[in-house]
């Protein structure tokens, strides 16, 4: 069969769980555990014969919005928050990966970037951290100290501070999105790009180790979470540059309402960071290297295991719920 034909065949189909997806029209789950397997079947067929078309972008767009609303009808009694980051955003991340691999993918570029400017360029790093802050790093280098920084103010004063700036700065990563990805990919650069040539100038200066005990204490979900925040960033601007067969206005909603949830996601992983820095970077100077590295590492484990690894688990598991449902 031509695609045209298979469009006009099926259209009206599709426009009915378009309509069972955004609310328009209600259904009971065995009418959206029917629809699922139709869908199931259009987008089978649409892969075997039309693998580059549009088609099937949009039918694996709404497979996966129903596969979504299915389980929510499901879950009535259950607590929405704990299933907001148990089941839900593992499930938009998993819709959305590419664009987590694009992020990760942009902040090794730039980060290096800020590497290889710092190790050619010696007023580099000035010219991002500021002649104040690099010559207060240097003292603090001398007197054996370079992670003094992070003891200066109080425990709360610092955790706070901290926290409300680190929101502030993924919040930005994240809206600016709404400038066809365009603010998001200049907030994202300047970040790593510091980053990068802040880890630098610590080797040049051969503490290198140390600032690694003390910056990724916090760091590890710091640095992880703005990079999730620019992926909801490019997921907001993706969805005006591209619309699909949608309408822009209804892929700005819907793109707007799945990488929102995403971003809400980081503000445990950012607010924990805050805490680590206020709380715990002060004393790496003194800390066992073990302890460091157990912070470091448990830190790194948990936020990458949360969305690298777990969004794979649960569709897995609900797609398998899902087809013994049906």
């Amino acid at each position: 069969m031509r695609e045209i034909a298979f469009i006009k065949q099926n259209k009206e189909k599709w426009l009915e769980f378009e309509l069972a997806i955004f609310g328009k029209a209600k259904k009971n789950p065995d009418e959206l555990a029917n629809l699922y397997i139709q869908m199931m079947n259009d987008l089978a067929y649409a892969q075997t014969y039309y693998p580059k078309s549009k088609t099937v972008v949009y039918l694996n767009h709404l497979a996966s919005q129903i596969y979504q609303k299915i389980y929510k009808t499901k879950r009535t009694d259950s607590n929405q928050f704990i299933d907001f980051f148990k089941i839900d955003v593992p499930l938009l991340v998993y819709e959305y990966r590419r664009y987590l691999l694009y992020a990760f993918a942009l902040f090794f570029v730039t980060v290096s970037i800020g590497v290889l400017s710092a190790r050619y360029d010696q007023d580099f790093v000035r010219l991002i951290l500021g002649d104040e802050y690099v010559n207060m790093t240097l003292e603090n280098i001398k007197k054996g100290n370079p992670m003094a920084v992070y003891g200066s103010g109080s425990n709360w004063g610092s955790f706070i501070g901290i926290t409300v700036n680190n929101l502030y700065v993924g919040a930005k990563c994240y809206f600016y999105g709404i400038f066809a990805g365009i603010g998001t990919f200049f907030v994202f650069l300047q970040n790593c790009i510091m980053l990068g040539s802040f880890q630098y100038f610590f080797y040049e200066q051969n503490v290198f180790w140390k600032s690694v005990r003390g910056i990724w204490i916090h760091g590890s979900m710091e640095i992880f979470a703005i990079v999730i925040e620019a992926m909801t960033g490019f997921i907001l601007g993706a969805s005006i540059l591209f619309p699909k067969t949608f309408s822009r206005v209804n892929s700005f909603k819907i793109g707007f309402k799945n990488s929102f949830k995403i971003f809400l996601s980081t503000f445990p992983f950012t607010i924990s960071a805050g805490f680590l820095e206020g709380f715990i970077t002060r004393y790496s100077i003194d800390m066992p290297n073990w302890l460091s590295s157990f912070i470091i590492l448990f830190t790194l484990a948990l936020i990458s295991f949360y969305y690298l690894v777990y969004p794979f688990i649960v569709h897995k598991k609900l797609n398998s719920l899902t087809a013994a449902k049906l």
